[in-house]
This record gives structure tokens, sequence and C-alpha cells, in this order.
């Protein structure tokens, strides 16, 4: 009986550390592949961040350069998925940055973070085109000035219409919401704008609107609205130097190139 016994608590001590090393080498395997894992979007990072340093950001495409805003937010998984399924949702990087908290909050995995990220980045670029423009003749810098437009307001959900107010050297004073509307009106009266350029000491303005709808085509109303401030600003001999309709992605109208007045 007593050798029974033993053998038999023999055999399940053997079982048990059977058991037992077979638990750790499959916890080792899970660990490894962690690991591995982990290395890959490690090293990844690392080459992406040597091939920006090395040759600029001109030579990183769109899903790598997203990739690394989004580390910033997300330093310990592979965002490599998110960045994808971001830009097939919102079709390129510009519409990824500029898309609404509310749009961005829709796509699973971003989270809080993620969008204020991106929402900082956007500011960021907008910040450094209104600093240019307040060192440089705006009139002479057409395309950086339609690129700060079109990155303030071509994404905003409701109407806004701004007022660019220039020095005599024609640099940017201040970029004013005059006023913002619905998806499709915004009222705006002309003696605000006038007391406004006076009260900048503006030697000129130029007007900037948005459509949500993403056509540019200006209304018989912003067209009437656009005299009614040519004159009443020739009063106070502050200049009307153009008005910009600001559509989606690379659409626009500029009334003076238009012929609108």
């Amino acid at each position: 009986m007593y050798f029974c016994m033993s053998d038999y608590k023999y055999d399940l001590l053997e079982m048990n550390c059977d058991d037992a090393l077979s638990s750790d080498k499959s916890a080792l395997n899970i660990k490894s592949g962690s690991e591995k894992n982990k290395a890959h979007y490690i090293g990844h990072r690392a080459r992406l961040r040597q091939k920006l340093l090395n040759n600029g950001a001109d030579s990183i495409p769109d899903y790598e350069l997203l990739e690394m805003i989004l580390t910033i937010a997300l330093p310990r998984m592979d965002v490599k998925p998110l960045a994808k399924k971001l830009l097939n949702k919102f079709g390129n990087f510009a519409e990824v940055i500029n898309a609404s908290p509310d749009d961005l909050s829709k796509i699973s995995g971003v989270k809080e973070t993620t969008i204020a990220v991106l929402k900082i980045i956007q500011g960021a670029i907008v910040r450094v085109l209104k600093t240019e423009l307040k060192q440089m003749p705006v009139i002479n810098n057409w395309d950086k000035l339609i690129d700060y437009c079109r990155l303030n307001i071509s994404y905003e959900p409701n109407e806004q219409f701004r007022v660019l107010y220039l020095d005599s050297k024609l640099k940017l004073i201040s970029d004013e919401l005059q006023q913002q509307g619905t998806i499709n009106y915004a009222v705006v009266y002309p003696r605000e704008v006038v007391k406004q350029a006076v009260s900048n000491g503006a030697t000129g303005i130029i007007l900037v609107h948005n459509h949500p709808s993403g056509d540019p085509t200006p209304s018989q109303s912003d067209i009437d609205l656009t005299k009614k401030l040519f004159v009443a600003l020739q009063s106070v001999d502050v200049s009307l130097f153009d008005h910009i309709i600001i559509g989606k992605g690379q659409k626009y109208i500029s009334f003076k190139n238009s012929g609108l007045f």
C-alpha cells in the first residue's frame, strides 16, 4: 500500500511539474511574441524618425506622417492601422487634421487625447501662416493667404464671415470673426465692418467667408453685400481689396479675379 501511495504521489508531483513547465513556456512564448511586436513598431518609429530628420517631411507619405503624430497620443501601441483607418475615412492628411472632434470621435480607437493632438497640429499650422501674413504684404503672398483661409474656415460646419484688416504696407493687422451663421447664411452689417476698420487703423480689408456646402459659387446676396461694403468703406478711405469665398478642398472664388466688383 505504501509503495502504491508513494508512486501515486510521485506521479502527481511529476505531472504538476510538467504542467508548471508547460505554463511557464506558454507565458514565455506570449511574452516573447509581445516583445517582438513591440520591437517591431519601435524599430519602425525609429526608421521613420531618421527618414524625417535626414530627408524632410516631403519624403514621408501621408500615412507615415500621420503615424508619427499619432504616436504622441498613443506611445505604447502600433498606430499604423489607426492612421490608415483615418485616411480611408477622411481621404487625405489635410482632411484628417481638419476633421471636427465629433467626426473624429466616431472612429474606433480615437479618444480625446488623439483628437487633442490632431487639433494642436491644426492650430499650429494656422498660427504659423497667420504669423507669416503679419510679416509680409498679404496681396503679394496669395498662396499663403488662401492656405490660411482654407485651414481656418473651410471645414467649419456653419457659415463664417471673417474680415482681414491690413495696414498701409498691406500686412495683416488682425483677422476677426464678424459673424457666424447657419449652414448657408450669415448676417453681416456693413457699418460694423467700417467701424472696426477705423478702430484697427486699417487702410484696406479682405473679406473672407466659407460655404459649408463645398461650392464657393457666390450667391446674389454675396455679390450685393460686397458692393455695399465697397461703397461704405470708400467713405472712410479704406480699400476693399477682395472678397474670397472658401469651398471644400482646393475650391475658392476671388471676387477680384472673377471681376465681380
